[in-house]
């Protein structure tokens, strides 16, 4: 057993008659096409439907698999409650779903009802999963349902994803439908949900053309300027499913293409068919990977290389060493330092301090990066199968100096602390997405929970950035 069909479907909500109306008639060729793929769907014998969805509960460490029995949801929040679901769950391999991803190093986690209540995460299914079952059902597709949330790891990574399904569906002995649901482009025309991007339609023409071709590799080739340009909610869980086809030919068809509203709709069929080893790129991905890394590696600055080793020793259990002699003279002297953990260009952890608090500089980056890997409060401690997706700068600051007032700050240049009675705010300098002072101010303020009402004394600094 195993997966033995994938497709790709949209989720506009317009497209349900009792949600859309008159305006569903637009599109009317994704309506047909959705239920020509939930005819497929039915006649694939498949036992378990699993459909990856960007709209399930996100987490940033973690893929997360809904293992619950009973599933429900509807279309009222579009407007239509009596379009509503019930689906029986199968838990049985949904566990296996995460076990298997464990053995490929992709964190994944069972999202039961216990843990959805810590996380205070709603199990509702959502638009990404109920518009397509909205045809699936008029198709007669009642089959168990897992659904499964993206989450922001590297195409790369996320691709071994569907190798996990199709080897926990051979472990449970039974046929599963994948299907990986999402919108392209929403940025093809003015006015488009996402606002207009000029390469959006080249994106999505790209993206339909090598989902025809079954081609992962490219879609994982597509630059992220690219992708980000693009605002799209699509290509993960597109790469996601393609992983279940992994070292097998696949017959591709693409059913329609539209986007009368500025948003890219595609729906899609992909029918594995025998072994081809020809067609697996998981090992060259692999590999690919680990390139990048020692390319990442030999490129890093003193300091970076420190905060790395540092905390890689730390998470495995191992001693960390650097013999004085080692050290540039220049980190020998004391000053205050942050230690910042990317992952995917997503923050992992930062943490540091505004005034030295060790001997050198050294001391003080040693201290953070194990802080900011596993003391920040925001995030979950770094585990050892995240270390090589890790990125690290290291921010060495001046001395900071009183300022009057706003007209002598530069979010480019300095940094800012604000201050408040005994509460402090800091913001490092050059942040993506901090264009002005202002902003720069607002934020640092929200840091120390100081009100936009309060007096403020304002202090700046200025940083060496290593990378």
């Amino acid at each position: 057993m195993a997966v033995v069909f994938c497709g790709v479907a949209p989720h506009p909500p317009i497209v349900v008659p009792e949600v859309g109306r008159r305006e569903a008639e637009k599109v009317s060729a994704t309506a047909q096409a959705l239920l020509q793929l939930g005819q497929r769907v039915k006649k694939s014998q498949a036992e378990i439907l699993v459909i990856i969805s960007p709209h399930s509960p996100l987490f940033n460490d973690a893929i997360a698999v809904n293992s619950t029995g009973r599933l429900t949801g509807d279309l009222g929040n579009f407007g239509a409650p009596g379009v509503s679901f019930d689906c029986a769950g199968a838990p049985v391999l949904a566990g296996e779903i995460v076990t298997e991803c464990k053995k490929l190093d992709l964190m994944a986690v069972a999202l039961d009802q216990r843990i959805a209540g810590d996380f205070n995460t709603n199990l509702a299914l959502d638009h990404g999963v109920t518009v397509p079952l909205y045809f699936f059902r008029q198709a007669e597709v009642d089959l168990p349902l897992v659904v499964v949330s993206m989450a922001p790891f590297s195409l790369e990574k996320l691709y071994r994803f569907g190798v996990a399904v199709h080897q926990a569906a051979q472990t449970v002995q039974q046929q599963v439908a994948l299907i990986a649901s999402g919108d392209l482009s929403h940025c093809l025309t003015p006015g488009a949900p996402g606002g207009y991007q000029p390469a959006a339609a080249a994106f999505d023409q790209k993206v339909v053309q090598l989902v025809a071709a079954a081609d992962a590799q490219g879609l994982m080739e597509i630059d992220a300027q690219t992708i980000a340009q693009a605002g799209e909610c699509g290509l993960r869980p597109v790469v996601m499913m393609l992983g279940a086809l992994d070292g097998r030919r696949v017959e591709a068809e693409v059913l329609s293409y539209q986007a009368p509203f500025g948003v890219g709709y595609l729906v899609a069929t992909l029918k594995p068919g025998v072994a081809d080893a020809g067609r697996s790129i998981l090992g060259h991905l692999a590999k690919q990977q680990l390139a990048a890394v020692a390319s990442r590696r030999q490129q890093e600055s003193f300091l970076v290389q420190l905060a790395r080793q540092t905390l890689e020793s730390y998470v495995l259990g191992q001693p960390a060493e650097t013999a004085p002699e080692q050290v540039p003279a220049e980190f020998n002297r004391p000053a205050a330092t942050f230690v910042s953990i990317k992952k995917n260009g997503q923050l992992r952890g930062c943490i540091g301090s505004v005034l030295p608090q060790r001997q050198n500089i050294k001391e003080e980056v040693i201290h953070n990066a194990i802080s900011a890997g596993i003391h920040d409060p925001r995030f979950h401690p770094v585990r050892p199968e995240e270390l090589a997706d890790l990125d690290y700068s290291v921010d060495v600051l001046s001395d900071p100096e009183p300022v009057a007032g706003i007209a002598e700050l530069d979010p480019k240049k300095y940094g800012v602390i604000v201050k408040s009675g005994g509460r402090k705010g800091l913001l490092l300098p050059n942040l993506e997405g901090i264009n002005t002072v202002q902003e720069q101010v607002r934020i640092a303020r929200e840091k120390a929970s100081i009100t936009p009402d309060e007096e403020i004394s304002l202090e700046r600094f200025e940083v060496i950035r290593y990378q």
